[in-house]
């Protein structure tokens, strides 16, 4: 059994007063693993309902909204940018300025159809991620808004390994060795195991 702190390859460790806004009272990493996979489904559900057309999901409020219906439920913090350093991601003063970039680029690649539309949707998961807006939630929040954009492109969902990325194993190795591909620029992988 683990302690709700302990992180694994890939994990982004949560401060202690990050682990302080926690809502329920949870011991161990699977306990919040499974709690949360509850609110997730419920964040899933609404993100496929909702009218955001593909263009506009490129937001400030969309990104914010979204992290916070997926984690309203785990942590106080939901929906918050975050304002501590992490193992990853942008210095956390950057993550505004950085974002907004980001939202220009894929609004342009949208109505200029720059890339495919999957590639669009995988490009942004992986910024997203590169980023790591928030203190916690960040892989699972870009798949989700990765899966959303794609469906609102008229693409189907994406299979993202067809496997719990949640947890350790074959799966999530493959999966943080393609975005460490992406990372140094090719984003080939990353979209073959997105629809794999």
């Amino acid at each position: 059994m683990t302690t709700i702190t302990a992180t694994s390859d890939g994990n982004t460790p949560i401060s202690p007063d990050e682990l302080a806004d926690l809502i329920p009272s949870l011991a161990t990493k699977e306990e919040l693993n499974e709690w949360e996979r509850e609110n997730l489904l419920l964040a899933r559900d609404w993100a496929i309902a909702d009218r955001t057309g593909a263009v506009d999901i490129a937001s400030d409020k969309y990104v914010r909204k979204l992290h916070g219906k997926m984690f309203d439920q785990t942590w106080k913090w939901a929906g918050k940018y975050r304002g501590t350093e992490k193992n990853i991601g942008v210095p956390f003063q950057g993550i505004r300025e950085r974002l907004m970039v980001l939202f220009g680029d894929v609004r342009y690649w949208i109505e200029n159809s720059t890339y495919s539309l999957d590639e669009i949707s995988v490009r942004f998961h992986h910024r997203l991620v590169l980023i790591h807006p928030f203190p916690n939630g960040n892989g699972r929040h870009a798949r989700l808004i990765a899966d959303v954009l794609a469906r609102k492109l008229s693409r189907p969902e994406f299979t993202w390994g067809s496997a719990n990325l949640v947890k350790e194993g074959e799966a999530r190795t493959k999966y943080l060795e393609a975005v460490t591909t992406a990372d140094d620029g090719d984003i080939q992988p990353l979209l073959k195991f997105a629809r794999s």
